[in-house]
């Protein structure tokens, strides 16, 4: 089927500290696994901020960013197969992957690692070089199988996070097994942490939310934490020394204080990375060793996660906590996440 879009029309990023401007793109020819996505909603993710900033590593300016997109199916390519025109899908911050069963990523379900992987913005197709805008925009172009169907139960400015947000944080406690009466600790309440807490919730585990002041207590525990640790409390954080199994660090703040995260797990406990801090991290690995404590990074999900992640938010009614503004209000919008006046996630609409 032809292509709807010529030109795909959004916001991009022309610099750092520079506020998003109109740019225009022409996405070439639709090739035959690829599906054309008319975007209604772009979900602001931090990861956003980070690559507008180069703060992870250059950017290939211009760029426009946005990697929880919904939206509807305009066209597709010769040979896709599992969507169709008319489909409501999602995409996250991946948009192709090799997929080769002799691929040492793919053949596995770790597609997220494949070395022909492109990323959904400030990225590169493997076949041809072609550079990869993302969903603060009209419509966006990607490999079908990272064209995520859906749960009808799910309204479109819900879903949006799910792909991204929502997916990293839940990938790990997939792979991690993470059960009912297990002592999990989120640690960083926002855009991601208020996520963990959801998803950890419904597994049955026994959640503490943790942050550096009280003022997310209550929304916290409407969320389904059990307990909550204001870090700023001293007698709070000595309460909660060798307490957990698993802790979720959320947060993408710099310096964080590691020593003080050994202290609450338990023997043998996991303290999982999903926030990536811009600054380089600083342990010392007697901090590990004597409790023989695992340092383990997560990094968004494979394919089969993704879809685990809506489904598993579907049955269980997990609903990201939103804001909404227009597309066309984006700088605005970057500017409430920038300043952290988002309860905890900023949805674009267009």
């Amino acid at each position: 089927m032809s292509a709807k879009y010529s030109e795909i029309t959004g916001w991009a990023c022309h610099g750092k500290g520079e506020e998003l401007k109109q740019f225009s793109y022409s996405p070439g020819e639709l090739l035959a696994n690829d599906v054309e996505i008319e975007i209604s909603h772009c979900a602001i993710c931090g990861s956003d901020l980070h690559t507008m900033d180069s703060g992870w590593g250059a950017t290939d300016y211009p760029c426009i960013v946005g990697h929880e997109i919904i939206g509807k199916v305009t066209a597709v390519g010769q040979q896709v197969k599992q969507v169709v025109v008319g489909d409501r899908v999602g995409v996250g911050a991946q948009s192709r992957a090799c997929l080769q069963s002799d691929c040492f990523a793919c053949s596995r379900n770790f597609d997220a690692h494949c070395p022909k992987a492109t990323w959904t913005y400030n990225s590169k197709r493997h076949c041809d070089g072609a550079k990869s805008f993302g969903g603060y925009a009209n419509a966006i172009r990607v490999q079908e199988d990272y064209a995520f169907k859906v749960p009808e139960s799910i309204p479109s400015e819900y879903a949006a996070s799910l792909l991204c947000a929502g997916t990293t944080v839940f990938t790990p406690m997939l792979r991690h097994k993470l059960k009912a009466g297990d002592k999990v600790g989120i640690i960083g309440i926002g855009g991601l942490g208020h996520l963990a807490v959801k998803f950890a919730s419904a597994l049955g585990c026994e959640v503490t939310a943790i942050s550096h002041s009280s003022n997310k207590k209550e929304e916290a525990l409407e969320m389904g934490a059990t307990q909550f640790v204001d870090t700023s409390v001293k007698e709070q954080v000595k309460q909660t020394k060798n307490r957990f199994q698993f802790l979720l660090v959320a947060s993408n703040a710099n310096n964080m204080d590691f020593a003080l995260l050994n202290s609450f797990m338990d023997i043998c406990g996991k303290i999982i990375l999903v926030g990536l801090p811009e600054e380089q991290l600083h342990i010392s690995p007697f901090m590990f060793v004597h409790k023989d404590i695992s340092l383990v990074g997560s990094n968004i999900g494979s394919i089969n996660e993704v879809k685990a992640t809506l489904e598993f938010a579907a049955k269980h009614n997990i609903r990201p906590t939103i804001e909404q503004m227009p597309m066309a209000k984006v700088n605005d919008a970057v500017n409430r996440v920038r300043t952290g006046n988002v309860r905890y996630r900023m949805v674009l609409e267009n």
